[in-house]
């Protein structure tokens, strides 16, 4: 299904984005723009320029939290959230596009951090299946916009494929953890899965749906999170 554009500054390849573009980096560009998008904000010194690109990342994560979509990240609605002039954001991102690839690849590596600690807290394979599972929910559910943001974009780049996409390396990581740990309970005896990987992957679309389908139906009458160790142990074939 063909998604509507996000709402941008100017529309991709607009001569007054490329005008912008032209201007990054020369200070007249910056001073002009700054009383137009923001408000004054004291320069960096020199050496902080990360602190800055660590900002914007922020900002545009806030601006996402905020609306539940990235459509909202712009270079003008960006720079006002930190505030700075647009044309500033491109000594750090060449787009609004590549601003919200840094989300998605924060927002991956939070979650796999979060799956990876719940994991490691248990030495019994079940239970380490299990808590990931858990991790992966609590992050959908307590971030829903970022979580949504790691599957919906508004603005895909088609000429790159889909292993090599944002955060993807990371977001196979997280699911090779999952497989992983179903194998485990296998070697163990814990579970009689004759395809780990098959079965991993029916885990993960039942995490998923759990994620998304409560954020977009909050007045169904869900049952309690527990359901998710229900479902890990059903599809994941874990022996009683």
């Amino acid at each position: 299904m063909t998604k509507a554009p996000a709402a941008t500054d100017h529309p991709a390849g607009d001569p007054a984005d490329q005008g912008a573009d032209q201007g990054a980096g020369q200070g007249a560009s910056q001073s002009a723009g700054r009383g137009e998008d923001a408000s004054p904000r004291p320069r960096n010194r020199r050496g902080q320029g990360l602190l800055l690109r660590e900002e914007i990342v922020r900002a545009a994560t806030a601006l996402i939290v905020r609306t539940g979509s990235d459509q909202a990240v712009t270079l003008r609605s960006v720079a006002r959230e930190v505030g700075i002039a647009a044309p500033s954001i491109y000594a750090h991102f060449a787009d609004r596009d590549a601003i919200v690839e840094a989300v998605v690849l924060e927002a991956v590596a939070q979650l796999h951090r979060a799956i990876t600690t719940a994991v490691a807290a248990y030495e019994d394979p079940v239970d380490s299946l299990l808590a990931g599972c858990a991790a992966y929910v609590d992050f959908g559910v307590r971030e829903p916009a970022r979580y949504r943001v790691l599957f919906v974009r508004s603005h895909p780049r088609p000429e790159a494929p889909a292993a090599e996409t944002p955060g993807s390396r990371q977001g196979l990581d997280a699911f090779q953890l999952l497989v992983d740990n179903l194998e485990a309970c296998v070697d163990a005896g814990r579970s009689s899965s004759t395809d780990p990987f098959a079965d991993a992957v029916g885990i993960w679309t039942a995490l998923h749906g759990q994620v998304t389908l409560r954020a977009d139906l909050p007045g169904f009458p869900w049952p309690p999170t527990d359901i998710v160790e229900r479902m890990t142990r059903s599809l994941g074939r874990i022996d009683a």
